[in-house]
């Protein structure tokens, strides 16, 4: 019987030379995280940005300095990273949301026109 690969990541933007810049550790988990997803099951650690991006969610983890983010969709089985970023405080930047937001824009614009 034929094995069948899990879904795709797919990262959008500078999203994985930002992830990469993250410590050894927290790649680590979030990386499990993706896997997870991408098996199908739940991530250990995740939120919703679904209040201002609509079937948007979020990897997290964190050290002693950073909270760390990584905002994805799920798309047709394949998982879309669309962001990754740091922060110190609760607040997600505008300006993170705005790259979200953009990449996700994009991203659907990309979609539409495979339809057709």
């Amino acid at each position: 019987m034929a094995q069948t690969s899990p879904p795709d990541v797919v990262f959008e933007g500078d999203s994985r030379k930002m992830i990469r810049s993250f410590p050894p550790d927290v790649r680590e988990n979030l990386g499990a995280d993706l896997w997870r997803l991408q098996k199908g099951e739940k991530p250990l650690d995740a939120g919703s940005l679904t209040n201002v991006l609509p079937k948007v969610f979020y990897l997290r983890d964190d050290d002693k300095d950073f909270w760390y983010r990584v905002p994805y969709i799920t798309l047709a089985g394949v998982v879309y990273v669309l962001d990754c970023f740091k922060k110190k405080t609760n607040e997600i930047a505008q300006k993170d949301i705005n790259t979200a937001r953009s990449r996700l824009t994009v991203l659907k614009k990309r979609f539409a026109t495979k339809k057709h």
